[in-house]
Formats: structure tokens, C-alpha cells, sequence
């Protein structure tokens, strides 16, 4: 059988596919951007016909780039932006309405009434997670009950609901598999992390027809056959999870301890805990990690809403930099007496302060500062979030070693000022593996190991290589003081100080 394994690469802001060879080398890629909809202000959405276009467009560009057809593929591994939702007709496949993305804020309003219901403890003793409009549920909630005639047609069963991969299988396979994984499941709201189970209780109080939800599967599993007109010949479909469990994956996190953090438009650090399910106390979300041969690992997981998309903001809304990679040599030419701090809750704050409330500010501006300031401040925002994610793992879970090595991804990885800047903020090393499309590969080893041409996850941490290890040079007294004005900036920037 052939070792090529293709990777569908779901993002938020563009769809990639990768075919890799049976030494798990990139043989050929296609990558598109799609439209970002911006209805009301804090509403995020994305038209499903679109991504679904761009996953054929990419999976032939790939196929094309490699030369090779779609019977030399083994398996198709599916990662996916995560929360990010869709509900669509059962008979037609046509959606009902845009999917809802999972930067999107409209459901605030419902997260707080069911707050002041008493019920956030309900939800996250179930679900690992807090009552945010970061998750799905409230957002298919959001839809049955704005869509006219949604709700009656959902509970005679004519509308299906789930996340991007639930769609891109339910299309891909013609209509015959409506499944999703562990991973994206614990992202819903209405998924029982411990009992592995769609929810009865939580998806009452959100009105959800069960009925409406797919399959919960593992990770690597069977989710059907590709149609044969798609790309020429069916394809078993054999790996899903969500982008940061992928990622995970994909850099070998295997044991309880290890962390990944991945750099996109936000950023996502998880903990591999084992089969220690952990129930934060300093408002970290608890998540499963994986599910492999129906044995589930847990992990504690941080989410920044706002890091690459600093970046963007640096060169799309103030305009100081014309592409992405010239926010660290700006950076680093800024004034090193200057103490400028971005907090960028442009959407709303993430773990672990979850204000959604809360909005960008910049503080410390003297008449002096300019954009090399800006740049600085945006980058080392980054660094500092994830400090505060690590401090709070660090008190959540015993395991967290203050040795703990950081291995990181994502496209604001390749810059070495924001790693080095990383890696002075954590006071821990900060490792940058060979290969960085560890979301992507990570997808690809959970079909390739199901469809039997890839090695078991020993051998396959056994090839994870460095590229580079960043090791602290900050002296403790300027990381302190630096710390000191983050969190004084934060604290002004809450919704509720």
C-alpha cells in the first residue's frame, strides 16, 4: 500500500492541503485564502460553500504539485479550525446559514444569563470548559433560534449540526458519515469530557437536539470513503482532530508534561496531563487531547485569542509594517527605555482572565514612541500571554516542571527576535522543530498509523528533530519588572478590575 497520506488543513483564515510521502516529506501543497464576514461588530462568520470549494481546489492543487493521483493516497487526516460551526439541511447538505466562527462574540449576552443562572459550574465540571461565546454550543443555540423555522425543522430531524470537519466528512462521503472526534466534541459545550457523551442535561438547557449531533469517534478511525468523482477515486478518510490537538500530535506531545504552544492568528498552548483529567483553578479549560484506540488523554489547554493577528493589525490597521515578517527586525530596533505595552483583547480577553468584555489598549506611549515601539509591544504581548499561561498550569497540575521546554509552531514562529523575547518572558526554553507544519502532520500521522503505512506513536516521536532550542538571556530583575507592567496593563484593561 502507498505511504501517501493526504492532510486537510481547515484553518480560519485559509484551507491547506498537504500530501506527504511514506517518510512523512512534504511531496505537494495548495493553499487558499477564503472571505472573512464581518456582519456586526464582534460577529465573525465564514460561507461553508467557500471552504468547502477551497478544500477541492487545494486537495487537486496538492495532488498536482506532487504528481500524483488520488489512488496513491492511504488516507485522508482532516484538522480543522475548531468551535467554528455550521448546521446544514440533512437532505440537501446545504447550509442554513453561515458558519459562525470561533472568534465570533454574538452569544454573549446568552453566556451571561446563563451565568447569572448559576450554571457556569455546571457546564465546566461537565465539559472542562467556561461558559464563553468562544465554544460551539451556544452558537448553534444562536442559529436555531434566529434562522426562521430552524427550530421546529431541527427537532423533526431535517438539520444536522457540527463543526467544520463534520461538514467537510458529511460532503466529502456524499451524505453517508456525519461524525466528528473526541477533540472537536470536547469543544462544544455539550460534550461530557469523563463519560465520553454527548450531554443530555447541558443540551436541554441550550434546547439542542441531540439527534442534530454527529458521531463522536476517536481520533484515528474509520470516517468513510471520500465520493469518487471528488478527486478521481475514493480515499478512506482515517484521521480527525481539532487544529490545536493536531498540533499537539504533531509534535510529538505524547507524555504527561510535555506542552506545545502554536502561533496563528491566536494562540493555543496545551499540557499533556495523561489520563489525569484536571480541573483548573485558575480558569485554564480542561480538554481532551486525544482519544487513540479508545483510551482518552487529557490536557490542560490556555487560549489567546490575539497573537499572529497582532501582526496583522500591525500591518493592516496602523500600517507601520508591510508584511508580517518585518515585525521583528522592527522590533528589535525599538528603545530599550521605552515600557510600551499592547494588550490586545481586541475580541475580548481569553484564559485566563475570559473577559469578553474587555478591549485593546496601549500603555506606557511617550512622545518618542513610533512604530519600532508598536512592533515590540505587539510581539512581546504574545510572550507575556503566554507567561500567564504557564503560570497558571504551573499551579494547576504538579506535573508542570519549572523545566518544562515549550516546543513551539505556527507562522510567528519563524521569527528568532519573538522566540528569543519568548523564551526571556517564560525564563524557559523555547523549542522550534525542523518541520513546522506540525498541525497539518500531526493530522496526516493519525491516518496515516490507522491505514497502517506510518509508524506507531513511539517511532513517530522518535523522528520529531530540533531546529533550533532558544534559551533564556533576560536577567531575572528586567523580566520581573517587565511582568510587573503586563500585569498593571492587564488589570487596567479588564472589564471588571
Amino acid at each position: 500500500m502507498s505511504g501517501f497520506v493526504l492532510a486537510i488543513d481547515q484553518g480560519t483564515t485559509s484551507t491547506r492541503a498537504i500530501l506527504f510521502d511514506g517518510q512523512m516529506k512534504v511531496a505537494g501543497s495548495g493553499q487558499q485564502e477564503f472571505t472573512q464576514h464581518y456582519p456586526a461588530s464582534g460577529w465573525v462568520e465564514h460561507d461553508p460553500e467557500e471552504i468547502w470549494a477551497s478544500v477541492l481546489t487545494t486537495v487537486k492543487a496538492a495532488l498536482k504539485a506532487a504528481g500524483r493521483a488520488a489512488s496513491d493516497v492511504a488516507a485522508i487526516g482532516i484538522t480543522n479550525q475548531r468551535e467554528t460551526v455550521v448546521i446544514w439541511d440533512k437532505a440537501t447538505g446545504k447550509p442554513i446559514h453561515n458558519a459562525i466562527v470561533w472568534q465570533d462574540r454574538r452569544t454573549a449576552p446568552l453566556c451571561q444569563k446563563l451565568k447569572k443562572q448559576g450554571l457556569e459550574k455546571k457546564f465546566t465540571r461537565k465539559t472542562g470548559l467556561l461558559l464563553d461565546p468562544y465554544f460551539s454550543g451556544t452558537k448553534i443555540a444562536w442559529m436555531l433560534d434566529k434562522v426562521k423555522g430552524a427550530r421546529k425543522r431541527a427537532s423533526k430531524g431535517e438539520l444536522l449540526a457540527g463543526t467544520i470537519d463534520s461538514f467537510l466528512i458529511w460532503r466529502l462521503t456524499g451524505g453517508k458519515v456525519h461524525a466528528t472526534d473526541a477533540t472537536n466534541a470536547s469543544r462544544t459545550l455539550v460534550y461530557n469530557i469523563a463519560e465520553n457523551a454527548w450531554d443530555e442535561e447541558l443540551l436541554a438547557v441550550l434546547n439542542i437536539p441531540a439527534r442534530m449531533l454527529p458521531e463522536v469517534k476517536d481520533c484515528a478511525d474509520d470516517y468513510g470513503v471520500t465520493e469518487k468523482n471528488l478527486f478521481g477515486a475514493g480515499i478512506r478518510i482515517l484521521g480527525v482532530a481539532g487544529d490545536q490537538h493536531a498540533a499537539t500530535i504533531g509534535q510529538a506531545c505524547f507524555e504527561p508534561g510535555m506542552m506545545k504552544s502554536t502561533y496563528g492568528t491566536g494562540c493555543f498552548a496545551l499540557l499533556n496531563t495523561g489520563s489525569d483529567l484536571v480541573r483548573s483553578k485558575n480558569r485554564l479549560l480542561t480538554t481532551i487531547a486525544y482519544r487513540l484506540d479508545g483510551k482518552t488523554t487529557y490536557a490542560l489547554e490556555g487560549s489567546i485569542f490575539i497573537a499572529g493577528a497582532a501582526v496583522q493589525w500591525l500591518r493592516d490597521g496602523i500600517k507601520v509594517i508591510g508584511k508580517a515578517e518585518q515585525s521583528g527586525k522592527l522590533a528589535a530596533e525599538a528603545d530599550p527605555t521605552q515600557n510600551v505595552y499592547l494588550v490586545p483583547a481586541f475580541v475580548g480577553l481569553g484564559a485566563p482572565h475570559w473577559d469578553a468584555d474587555a478591549r485593546g489598549a496601549i500603555f506606557g506611549l511617550t512622545r518618542n514612541s513610533g512604530p519600532a515601539e508598536f512592533a515590540r509591544a505587539a510581539l512581546e504581548s504574545v510572550a507575556y500571554q503566554t507567561r500567564d499561561l504557564l503560570d497558571a498550569m504551573r499551579k494547576d497540575w504538579k506535573g508542570t516542571s519549572a523545566k518544562t521546554v515549550l516546543r513551539v509552531d505556527g507562522g510567528m514562529v519563524a521569527s528568532d527576535w519573538t522566540m528569543q523575547r519568548l523564551a526571556d518572558i517564560l525564563d524557559a526554553p523555547v523549542d522550534r522543530p525542523t518541520i513546522l507544519e506540525t498541525t497539518a502532520l500531526g493530522a496526516a500521522w493519525l491516518a496515516g498509523s490507522k491505514a497502517g503505512v506510518w509508524p506507531k506513536a513511539k517511532e513517530f516521536a522518535k523522528s520529531w528533530a530540533l531546529e533550533r532550542r532558544f534559551k533564556p538571556e533576560m536577567d531575572t530583575s528586567t523580566r520581573s519588572a517587565k511582568l510587573a507592567g503586563w500585569r498593571d496593563a492587564v488589570r487596567r484593561t479588564l472589564s471588571v478590575p
